[in-house]
């Protein structure tokens, strides 16, 4: 789990699939799916780390199939490319 200063956060589970949250709000408004390493078994797909660089935009990823993975944001994505639902909750919830 990783949080940048813009509040988004990244989590990663253990199937590869790659979480982002709006700190905030607790809404998630993206999911993501990695890519084994060719000549990996599918069950290596799990995300052990994730960590932002000092910058927050750039994502770093440890992953079980022996592979450290930088994300980048696409520059060129505009909503209508790349549409995001982003429908928080009215309720917020605070533990």
């Amino acid at each position: 789990m990783a949080v940048n200063d813009d509040g988004v956060m990244a989590t990663g589970g253990d199937n590869g699939s790659m979480w982002f949250w709006d700190w905030r709000s607790g809404h998630n408004f993206q999911q993501s799916q990695t890519i084994v390493q060719p000549g990996s078994l599918d069950s290596e797909a799990g995300i052990y780390a994730l960590t932002y660089d000092m910058t927050g935009s750039r994502l770093i990823s440890c992953e079980a199939d022996k592979t450290i993975k930088m994300w980048k944001e696409d520059e060129t994505a505009t909503p209508e490319t790349h549409p995001l639902h982003f429908k928080p909750p009215k309720d917020i919830r605070h533990f």
